[in-house]
């Protein structure tokens, strides 16, 4: 929350204990993050190559699916590992598994088909909860590194910056799904992307949050269209003024700040559930990585996809559940 209660103050207040409830099940949630059969199931593993391929004179038939692709690419990304040692691991995986018959890509294949396997929202979106669940969408973004030197070597050898990132976008629901995800130029303002974000999402919502930088009428709109009976919790911007032209949600939030004031606007509107698109993107910063691998744009919108279907994986697997004790 921006604005809390004696701000001034808070550094002398003891910080909160919290105690967990499912300690055994979120252990083992853990623990199951690191097992291969996650990403290599039966149906992989039995259409993981063809052997008969058609030569027609037009270019022979993928030799691989994009199943085996992906299921490499995920592997890639959880264990953090650059394209030649992924076919490395994933060939003697498969050797110890017995499937001698069978090879993983190469390298170069990995590579040159990560930008045709066509994800436009991440995968694994389902979970054990009710269909008719009303969600709760948070929206917002932060910055992947694309390339360029750490602190060390700028301080040590007094060279410039050169860095070089992109914006990864997410929408994401109060039970920690990711359901939108894009990836756009550094140059991109974060209000651009809502609408196309907003597509994405398949769930029926009933809230929505995002920070000061998405007040515009442009952003009321794309939401009004797509979640009509939603709730928006947006902080109106310090230039707004009253105006029949803007949009009439808009104008609701900024009656409802200025006469409530910040702090009891923010715990009527809850514009707390905001938090979890932070927990989002420190989630993929801390398991996914903080940097893209990939040079090429296309591949790099790829990896976010599957960077982001992973984390939709491992909260299928088993997220904490804790209260407040002090």
């Amino acid at each position: 929350m921006p604005y809390k209660y004696n701000g001034s103050r808070r550094h002398h207040f003891k910080k909160p204990t919290y105690r967990q409830t499912n300690y055994a099940e979120y252990n083992q949630s853990l623990r199951d993050r690191g097992r291969i059969d996650i990403w290599l199931s039966d149906d992989i593993i039995e259409n993981w190559q063809t052997e008969q391929r058609a030569y027609d004179g037009t270019g022979s038939s993928p030799k691989y699916p994009d199943s085996t692709l992906m299921a490499c690419h995920y592997l890639r990304l959880v264990f953090k590992q650059p394209l030649r040692q992924t076919q490395g691991f994933i060939d003697s995986l498969l050797k110890e598994m017995g499937h001698t018959n069978l090879s993983c890509p190469d390298f170069s294949c990995l590579s040159k088909r990560l930008s045709k396997l066509g994800l436009k929202t991440p995968k694994f979106k389902k979970t054990d909860k009710p269909d008719e669940y009303l969600a709760a969408i948070a929206i917002d973004s932060t910055g992947l590194k694309e390339f360029g030197k750490g602190e060390w070597h700028q301080e040590k050898h007094k060279v410039n910056v050169k860095r070089s990132w992109k914006k990864a976008h997410f929408a994401v629901g109060d039970e920690h799904i990711i359901h939108g995800a894009i990836l756009t130029k550094k140059d991109t303002m974060d209000f651009q992307v809502v609408e196309e974000l907003s597509k994405q999402v398949d769930v029926e919502v009933d809230h929505v949050s995002a920070d000061k930088m998405y007040d515009t009428d442009d952003v009321y709109d794309a939401l009004t269209s797509k979640f009509p009976e939603s709730d928006i919790a947006i902080p109106p911007k310090g230039n707004l003024y009253a105006d029949d032209a803007h949009n009439p949600k808009r104008m609701s939030n900024l009656v409802a700040y200025s006469a409530l004031g910040p702090i009891r606007w923010q715990k009527k509107k809850q514009y707390g559930k905001r938090n979890v698109s932070e927990n989002a993107m420190h989630r993929y910063k801390t398991i996914i990585g903080p940097k893209l691998h990939s040079r090429d744009f296309n591949n790099q919108q790829q990896e976010m996809m599957l960077g982001a279907s992973i984390l939709n994986r491992f909260t299928q697997l088993g997220m904490p559940e804790s209260y407040r004790v002090a």
